[in-house]
């Protein structure tokens, strides 16, 4: 019995060594990817809203300052949430996620939990504005420009920020606050355990937001899209006037794409998860899902940096040069064939009309130049 003692004590001291070493790594790559994000956010953000605020000077009467002034306030949101978030976190893993320790009363886990809640909230229901707004833009200007005035849309940005912060604050008041998840790195609504009703209600009140945002979003710029496209087709007279549109479609289109990949995964797990008596929702689950959600205050900022119209402009410029400018030359000329052989066809099965000479005088054009006189 004693050396058997003996021999099983070192692999005890090993195996309890290589998992502190397991663990401690762990830890180790959770702030590093903390920091990380933080640091992305923070500088991407900078750099858009300086941009947006710069665009917003430019465009202070025209159609695009309501879209401009969401926009900012979207990246205004995401700065913030980076700062404030990512302050929490690095605090709670310097003090070794010890809650218990540094926060026995559970103030500051409320105010973290309300934060991840209205910083997650908020540019959801920003950007479905942003989609109605732009929506109402193109499919009724005469309404835009007359009602929406910019009066109007600052007390809507102001109220789509109290919304989210009276949705924060419901579970502090209805005495349901946050709590610490698994992983003890960040507060949310209670997920596991639930109580009754009310346990329930809150994780799915925000879910069944985020994804209403999302759909309302996905409908408004399908709408949005559809009727730029039709109005390019019926008339290319106005093509520079609506130039700006389908930029602020294309800023929509990857917000909406980019809102979709990163919340789509935690929206449907906290759905799931409020709903589901057997909580079965895991921090493994749970833990990527949000650190996927955070990229989107990442990627949201980099849509309003490469996607401008100065960017925009100079990339069809090189992808018609290296592939394009042959294709669309060659096109022109086929239509322009082809539009000028039904027009001697119809001149020459009408000879009282047109005289002979006029045909003659065309056709060797065609054929020895491969040029179309005719418009």
């Amino acid at each position: 019995m004693a050396s058997s003692n003996i021999t099983e004590a070192p692999l005890c001291l090993n195996w309890c060594a290589n998992s502190f070493n397991m663990t401690y790594a762990k830890i180790e790559l959770s702030v590093i990817i903390s920091i990380f994000s933080m640091t992305m956010g923070i500088v991407s953000n900078s750099l858009a809203l300086a941009i947006l605020v710069k665009a917003y000077r430019h465009f202070k009467l025209k159609s695009k300052a309501s879209f401009l002034l969401f926009a900012t306030g979207l990246v205004i949101t995401d700065f913030l949430g980076h700062l404030i978030n990512g302050s929490i976190v690095m605090l709670v893993y310097s003090l070794h996620k010890d809650w218990d320790t540094f926060d026995p009363h559970k103030i500051l886990c409320g105010f973290f939990g309300g934060c991840m809640v209205f910083f997650g909230l908020s540019p959801l229901l920003l950007g479905s504005v942003m989609a109605v707004e732009r929506c109402i833009g193109v499919t009724n200007p005469i309404f835009h420009s007359t009602k929406l005035t910019s009066r109007h849309m600052k007390k809507l940005l102001a109220l789509v920020w109290l919304f989210a912060i009276f949705i924060a604050v419901l579970p502090v008041m209805a005495k349901r606050p946050y709590e610490v998840q698994e992983s003890k790195s960040w507060c949310f609504f209670k997920i596991k355990n639930k109580r009754d009703w009310v346990d329930v209600f809150f994780p799915l009140l925000f879910s069944t937001l985020g994804l209403a945002s999302l759909f309302i979003s996905i409908l408004c710029n399908t709408v949005t899209g559809v009727t730029l496209i039709r109005s390019k087709m019926r008339s290319e007279k106005h093509r520079q006037g609506r130039s700006h549109h389908f930029e602020m479609i294309c800023q929509l289109l990857a917000i909406m794409l980019v809102s979709c990949i990163c919340w789509g995964p935690l929206l449907v797990i906290v759905k799931i998860g409020s709903t589901d008596s057997q909580n079965n929702v895991s921090c493994e689950r749970m833990l990527p899902a949000v650190r996927m959600a955070t990229w989107n205050q990442i990627l949201d900022p980099w849509v309003y940096i490469l996607l401008r119209k100065a960017v925009l402009k100079k990339l069809f410029i090189i992808t018609r040069r290296c592939c394009g400018y042959k294709i669309l030359n060659l096109y022109k000329w086929n239509c322009s064939s082809m539009k000028c052989s039904m027009k001697m066809t119809a001149m020459s099965s009408q000879p009282g009309l047109v005289p002979e000479s006029s045909i003659r005088s065309v056709m060797p054009d065609i054929v020895i130049n491969g040029t179309v006189p005719c418009s």
